[in-house]
């Protein structure tokens, strides 16, 4: 019986898909990621704003009108367990988000012709399962590592804490141990992500660690570069700032979602109250030649024209090196849910549109800036016409831009070498190797 695995959603999904499919390979099931090949399809699924549902729930469409088993895994069953299996009949099982290591016997189960089977806990705690090889989808020159799990942030339009429940950190042992792994697996760049990264140990060891953290990381041969991901605002302490600037190997990137710039906005948001400026001034002055990239979201409830001009001479005057931005999206079980002044669809996308633009021409003086420059760069693989597809410290893997090089000498994925950019665009650089 082959079992193909469909993952939807955040690198924090890819990694328990990861686990899923170690803990299906444990038990000597054979595990496939082309699911026409399959007779069950566990499909792990995003549920943290209504477009990503969406692609979920088609997804399974198409499976259950294939003819194949499907067992649902993730947010969506956490989310909508009963109206999920009303919706859907066919669905074979569904697994939530914090029963991952329940896998096996679900699957064991359908794969018997039983019954429908459940695991869904009612109220979510995610423990790290610990002691599994997870079982890589993406062996690359970069690798995910999780390390924690939950939220006990209540931010107006965010769903997760109620799909994910607390914080845990896992233990600074078993996260080294896993990084030695996937460093003798050939990794170069450990991504260390979470719901919120800098709140990292406060649960296990009653302050933040990350800083810690980094520095035993910072010490492991042959690891190249680590990256920190989900920066919390609040959390980013001066502790955290001088490791980030003094350890070696620690990526000169920092991704610091910040929602909006506005008081009131953020306070509506239940977001930290404070002078964004004055701490991206500070970070900028204390890590030279730091990237920081961000995210707003425009169009929340009660947003004005002033609070969003605002936000936009912010980004004018700030000059973010990346940005995200995106329409608010009305959530179920959220303090904004039932906000009045909603803000039209129209008017959130003019906005969205109006704050892209001025970004992408910010965002292509900034790679200008790099033409004439030699920047490492971590080689990703090769385009179907031979050009080595690259990455530098100032992009992440999966949601910044590339480098491009041309070179005579060949390279592997993981090495990182050398590249003089010669020209730019809005999201992308290209070089020569030397």
């Amino acid at each position: 019986m082959k079992i193909a695995l469909l993952n939807h959603g955040c690198a924090k999904n890819l990694v328990d898909s990861e686990l899923m499919l170690g803990l299906l390979a444990q038990k000597g099931h054979q595990v496939t990621l082309d699911e026409n090949d399959a007779d069950i399809v566990v499909v792990n699924t995003c549920s943290f704003i209504h477009d990503a549902e969406k692609e979920s729930v088609q997804t399974i469409l198409q499976l259950v009108n294939a003819g194949k088993k499907v067992i649902v895994t993730g947010c969506l069953p956490q989310k909508y367990k009963s109206e999920l299996k009303k919706a859907i009949p066919e669905i074979s099982g569904m697994i939530g988000t914090s029963d991952l290591k329940e896998i096996v016997e679900v699957v064991e189960h359908v794969a018997n012709n039983k019954k429908y089977s459940e695991q869904v806990s009612e109220k979510p705690d995610y423990i790290y399962p610990e002691n599994i090889e997870r079982q890589q989808i993406t062996v690359g020159a970069s690798s995910y590592i999780k390390i924690a799990d939950g939220c006990n942030y209540h931010c107006g339009y965010c769903i997760i804490p109620n799909l994910r429940g607390e914080y845990h950190s896992r233990t600074i042992e078993n996260i080294l141990e896993e990084a030695k792994n996937l460093v003798n697996k050939g990794v170069t760049e450990i991504v260390l992500i979470a719901q919120d990264t800098t709140s990292y140990g406060i649960d296990l060891y009653g302050k933040q660690v990350l800083p810690k953290l980094l520095e035993e990381l910072n010490k492991i041969e042959g690891l190249g570069w680590i990256r920190i991901m989900y920066a919390y605002p609040s959390q980013m302490s001066d502790e955290l700032i001088e490791a980030i600037a003094r350890l070696d190997k620690v990526a000169k990137y920092i991704d610091l979602p910040l929602q909006h710039c506005n008081a009131e906005i953020l306070k509506a948001m239940r977001r930290p109250v404070m002078d964004y400026e004055a701490l991206v001034n500070k970070i900028r002055t204390k890590i030279p030649n730091v990237t920081i990239r961000t995210a707003f979201i425009v169009g929340y409830p009660g947003e004005t024209d002033e609070q969003f001009n605002e936000l936009y001479e912010f980004v004018k005057h700030v000059r973010f090196d990346k940005m995200g931005v995106f329409e608010y999206s009305r959530e179920k079980n959220t303090v904004s849910y039932s906000m009045d002044e909603q803000v039209p669809a129209r008017v959130k996308k003019q906005r969205y549109k109006k704050l892209m633009t001025l970004q992408q021409k910010i965002s292509r003086e900034i790679n200008e800036s790099y033409v004439g420059k030699v920047l490492p760069c971590i080689v990703e693989g090769y385009t179907d016409d031979g050009v080595i597809l690259m990455r530098s410290q100032h992009d992440a893997p999966e949601i910044d831009g590339m480098v491009y090089a041309s070179s005579e000498k060949s390279v592997v994925p993981g090495d990182i070498e050398n590249v003089k950019i010669e020209r730019a665009d809005e999201y992308d650089l290209f070089g020569i190797l030397q």
